[in-house]
């Protein structure tokens, strides 16, 4: 028999969190962190004065970065490619992954704006060389090639309709971010974000043992133990 859940009240939750002790500075680097790796520059400069902290990084690389997620985020993946090769050229020069990502999201905005000649053109002399090099670049090309066949049909396979989604726009400029922060030297995730996954990760592996209050994330209250 497995044993016995024990409860802890909300009132005994809430005095054993306010007994550990956080200081101020570790709370502001957090938030200095979440600003900087999501592109708040603005919010980033003024919280930088406020609380006495420098950040980790030029707040221009801050900006350049938004430019590049804004650029895949409305499609127009050349301007992205400059701006990355503007900041820093060897990001794509030593990442041919992230190279190929880019150049498919390219090839599906020209299937997205209907430019069929062009598509099929730039596959053969850009993506098919690369295809011929990594069995994964030559599937996802395939998987790409496949949205001409079924145009805009109700009958496309998920997995290939989703590439004209913004989430796949959003998905290739997150790529493209996080290669950014590890030239800089930076986590490719907010540490809040892990802090948080943690968190969650936590309270499953105490439920087990235990009923107590729980964070509703989207709230930020806590649920009475036992709900």
């Amino acid at each position: 028999m497995s044993p016995q859940k024990i409860t802890i009240l909300q009132e005994e939750w809430e005095r054993r969190l306010h007994d550990v002790q956080v200081s101020k500075h570790d709370l502001n680097r957090l938030v200095m962190d979440y600003l900087v790796i999501e592109g708040y520059r603005t919010a980033a400069e003024e919280f930088s004065k406020e609380a006495g902290l420098e950040s980790p990084v030029d707040f221009e690389s801050i900006e350049s970065r938004m430019n590049i997620r804004e650029a895949l985020q409305r499609g127009d993946v050349g301007d992205a490619i400059t701006r990355v090769n503007d900041l820093n050229p060897e990001i794509l020069d030593t990442n041919p992954a992230l190279y190929f990502r880019l150049q498919q999201q390219k090839l599906i905005e020209y299937i997205r704006q209907g430019r069929i000649a062009e598509a099929l053109q730039f596959a053969q002399e850009e993506l098919a060389p690369r295809g011929e090099e990594s069995p994964e670049f030559l599937s996802e090309l395939e998987r790409t090639m496949a949205l001409l066949a079924f145009e805009s049909s109700p009958l496309a396979p998920a997995a290939i309709s989703e590439l004209l989604s913004p989430a796949q726009r959003m998905k290739t400029a997150g790529e493209v971010n996080s290669a950014i922060l590890e030239s800089l030297s930076q986590g490719k995730e907010a540490k809040l974000v892990g802090l948080l996954r943690l968190l969650c990760w936590g309270e499953t592996m105490l439920s087990e043992r235990a009923d107590f209050p729980k964070l509703d994330l989207s709230e930020g209250t806590f649920t009475r133990a036992g709900k």
